[in-house]
């Protein structure tokens, strides 16, 4: 159903200014001292007292691990499948009994990776899309539901590594890293949540970057991206919270560290002796954490875990001390090199 959507524009009546009730600019401290005793503290006070709950629930979470559900016999779509983080993605997913739609424009790939599921006892089909564009998308739904059935498990995991500058690369590069990285999820996230809400079942998992936390020059399109989708997974599980679906419908958004995904990138890193400084995850290992994570419908997962902890701290550091841990860390030019997840 098509509905209007309410934006903001000049077109009609111009531009009206907002205008509100007359307002003293003089300090009443009177005033002041009534709205903080009438307002912030008892405002502070329930704030912290519904902290406690959380608190308890953190703490009883960190000592005994979450009930697992089960997702044997859902179906699952990944993105970006054929290879690296995907494909493995895919293959963990089938030792928990789903089957598993790959999707990727590496068809050879795709079908490599389909082989290899269908070994594990579960059903596979590989489909070619192209996930930046909506029409495609929704063609692609349709195509899934005819040969596997409607997905349960959407992973939105396909995404384009870009070692560049804001001044650098053309403009259809941003544009297409921008895309398929981002737009995407927003694609996918449209054309097959519907169908999870209809079903009471569904579980939605993009993956960020621990990029999110820790930006760095010369990686901008591709950390803004990650932002972004940290963003977007926080907004949706909001969403649903607000209208009630936060049962029906969970949502995991993932912080990987460094993976070693394509050759060409880890040589890279090699030769700027990133890989003496920091511990590089395979796919696999990254994968299991992912799954583990989704089975107690964890929200968030970072790899390592104790990257959760780091995170969080760094944002609250003065923005002067944070460019100073991160120029401290990724000292060394990088070069220029463009390569895919």
């Amino acid at each position: 159903m098509t509905t209007e959507v309410p934006y903001f524009t000049n077109t009609a009546n111009g531009y009206v200014p907002a205008k509100l009730a007359h307002r003293s600019t003089s300090l009443q401290p009177l005033k002041l001292f009534r709205f903080v005793l009438n307002h912030v503290i008892p405002d502070t006070v329930r704030f912290l007292v519904q902290l406690i709950p959380l608190i308890v629930s953190g703490v009883i979470g960190l000592v005994m691990p979450g009930k697992r559900k089960s997702i044997h016999g859902h179906t699952a779509l990944v993105t970006g499948g054929a290879n690296g983080l995907g494909r493995a993605l895919c293959l963990r997913l089938a030792q928990e009994g789903c089957h598993v739609a790959v999707v990727d424009i590496d068809m050879a790939g795709a079908q490599r990776t389909v082989e290899d599921v269908r070994k594990l006892g579960v059903k596979s089909e590989a489909f070619l899309a192209d996930i930046a564009n909506y029409e495609a998308v929704e063609r692609l739904r349709l195509e899934v539901e005819s040969k596997l059935g409607p997905v349960d498990v959407l992973v939105n995991n396909a995404g384009l590594l870009a070692v560049l500058s804001l001044s650098e690369g053309k403009a259809t590069d941003l544009e297409r890293i921008i895309n398929v990285n981002l737009l995407s999820h927003f694609w996918t996230i449209r054309a097959f949540m519907p169908g999870m809400i209809t079903r009471h079942r569904g579980h939605i998992i993009g993956i960020a970057s621990i990029a999110a936390y820790f930006p760095v020059g010369r990686f901008i399109p591709y950390t803004v991206t990650k932002y972004a989708v940290r963003a977007l997974m926080e907004s949706l599980n909001s969403e649903l919270r607000m209208d009630g679906l936060d049962n029906t419908v969970q949502t995991t958004c993932v912080y990987p560290a460094l993976i070693a995904t394509r050759q060409q990138f880890m040589d890279m890193l090699d030769k700027l002796n990133f890989l003496k400084r920091f511990y590089v995850f395979t796919p696999e290992q990254v994968a299991n954490e992912v799954i583990k994570g989704v089975l107690i419908n964890k929200r968030e997962v970072f790899v390592p875990n104790i990257m959760a902890l780091f995170s969080k701290q760094f944002e609250c550091l003065p923005a002067s001390l944070r460019h100073l841990l991160v120029s401290c860390v990724m000292r060394g030019k990088i070069p220029k090199l463009t390569v895919r997840n």
